[in-house]
């Protein structure tokens, strides 16, 4: 089946203006405990980030499908890290497979030139000091867990930035958005295991978010096509 491509009015700015503002909801909702506003923000913010990942390629192509993907199991970690009960281990879960989807993304959806080795020293380096701050102050029980979710979060990032590095400009909103995933996770590490700093849950989602969002805007143009 062929297609051609349609014109279309560019949503791209509508999108994040709308998860802007319903992002911004949900945060002023978790900062005052308004449990239902969080309920319900929350996951609608990932859920709009998701629309606009599919409105940028709305073929599916397999980079896409796995950005999606990825999304989709946010949203279930999202789910789980917000109910009452300690959900903590399935949302660690949910989000380990989500960064695997995004590796799978990253190094197999889009054929491009790998930069030089030293893309990957200052994720190296920043795994060893995170970790080394952390690891002491997590329960025996999770510290493997904690390693390996570690692992991929890191290796997510670094592939995102090997994109960025190669000088295209997806990969670069890739990159940035690997790096932002990567403050919120350790902000949210640090203030759970270590100890709870304030702030802590307004940098967690602001750069949660923002960083879901550049990885949305990395994986298409927002063609749409229609069958011949």
């Amino acid at each position: 089946m062929d297609y051609v491509i349609i014109d279309q009015p560019d949503r791209t700015a509508f999108y994040v203006a709308a998860i802007a503002i319903c992002a911004s909801a949900a945060i002023v909702a978790t900062a005052r405990g308004r449990r239902r506003g969080v309920y319900v923000l929350k996951p609608l913010t990932t859920l709009l980030i998701l629309l606009l990942a599919w409105y940028h390629s709305p073929l599916l192509p397999v980079p896409v499908t796995l950005v999606i993907a990825g999304l989709v199991f946010s949203l279930a970690g999202d789910v789980f890290l917000m109910l009452p009960n300690d959900r903590f281990v399935a949302g660690l879960v949910a989000f380990l497979i989500a960064h695997l989807l995004y590796i799978g993304a990253f190094t197999d959806g889009w054929a491009v030139p790998r930069a030089t080795g030293w893309v990957i020293v200052p994720f190296l380096v920043y795994a060893a000091v995170l970790l080394w701050i952390l690891l002491p102050h997590v329960p025996r029980a999770l510290k493997a867990a904690v390693i390996v979710y570690a692992a991929a979060l890191l290796v997510m990032a670094w592939q995102a930035a090997e994109r960025g590095a190669a000088g295209l400009s997806s990969g670069v909103l890739a990159a940035l958005g690997g790096v932002l995933f990567v403050i919120s996770d350790s902000a949210l590490a640090l203030d759970r295991f270590r100890r709870p700093f304030p702030g802590a849950q307004p940098l967690v989602l602001a750069t949660y978010w923002a960083a879901q969002t550049l990885i949305a805007l990395s994986i298409g143009g927002g063609i749409t096509y229609r069958r011949l």
